[in-house]
């Protein structure tokens, strides 16, 4: 397993669109395991790979340390229509918080390390994490629900981190 690097946020890497993975062989599995140990090292719940470089529709999430989930080609094919604020941030923009609007309730269909199709719900906190990573997949980031004020106040911070290299890489 390796530590990956991280891209930060403005690169615009991360607004690039991941294509579907077409075949699970032991390259997409070292990059899972890749991402697992590049997400704990930067103590994250949750990776898509286009943060590390990689466009290709794979996420990695893990919740307190509890059951290792894998998502490779995640759709969403239902949602509930109550929502709700929770405060998130992103490996990608280290340091910065916001409050963000997101489904309680979502039906995921995915394909597993397996290559096997997989349909499950989320709600509450797992729910928020797989949509902000399947936001990733499409170049979405968390600070796109922001308006342009926020936006720019914090990527005037982001560019002033990258500046001085105070971003742990």
């Amino acid at each position: 397993m390796a530590i990956l690097n991280l891209i930060y946020y403005p690169d615009s890497r991360l607004r690039n669109f991941s294509k579907p993975v077409k075949k699970i062989d032991e390259k997409v599995k070292k990059l899972v395991s890749d991402m697992f140990e590049t997400m704990y090292f930067n103590e994250g719940i949750g990776l898509a790979a286009p943060q590390v470089g990689i466009n290709l529709e794979i996420i990695t999430i893990n919740l307190k340390k509890k059951k290792e989930i894998i998502l490779i080609n995640p759709k969403i094919i239902d949602q509930s229509s109550d929502s709700s604020y929770i405060e998130e941030g992103c490996l990608s923009i280290p340091d910065q918080r916001a409050r963000i609007k997101r489904n309680n309730f979502i039906k995921i269909e995915a394909l597993n390390i397996l290559g096997k199709k997989v349909k499950f719900s989320a709600k509450s906190l797992l729910s928020i994490c797989i949509q902000h990573e399947i936001d990733h997949l499409k170049g979405k980031l968390f600070i796109d629900y922001l308006s342009e004020f926020k936006k720019k106040r914090i990527k005037k911070k982001m560019l002033k981190l990258n500046k001085f290299n105070t971003i742990k890489k």
